[in-house]
């Protein structure tokens, strides 16, 4: 299992949590339609990531929270661009998931994963890849 962030400090894993969780939250929401689904592929993420199941609700909460009140993703992407490059692929994986989730990905979400890959700075057959690899599970 995937472990990011220490699960018995509760503070520590609070603050890049919650923005990774932002970041998130905002995939599933540019297409104008935050599904249950998505919530859940959420949820199940940020506890891989190393969260506290039993503070997970209250972290979806502030995140969407603080999605709402930005215009930009950057200050949600900090956290992840100081990860190193296996976390970073993680995130990318998830973000996919959250994308095909509906099987139905529109130009605002391919939008944001070209911006992603940018200011990740990934290298775009990676994320080609990652984006290949959800589809292909989805067959």
């Amino acid at each position: 299992m995937f472990r990011f962030f220490n699960k018995e400090n509760k503070k520590e894993i609070e603050d890049p949590l919650t923005k990774i969780c932002a970041l998130l939250v905002h995939a599933a929401k540019i297409d104008e339609n935050f599904t249950d689904k998505e919530r859940e592929i959420i949820k199940k993420a940020i506890i891989e990531l190393g969260a506290n199941d039993k503070i997970i609700d209250d972290i979806l909460i502030e995140a969407e929270e603080i999605e709402k009140k930005s215009n930009q993703i950057l200050s949600f992407t900090k956290e992840v661009k100081s990860m190193d490059e296996d976390s970073k692929t993680k995130i990318i994986e998830i973000l996919w998931n959250i994308i095909y989730s509906d099987n139905n990905p529109d130009m605002y979400e391919n939008s944001l994963m070209r911006r992603l890959t940018g200011l990740l700075y990934l290298n775009p057959k990676t994320v080609g890849d990652l984006k290949q690899k959800v589809i292909s599970k989805l067959k």
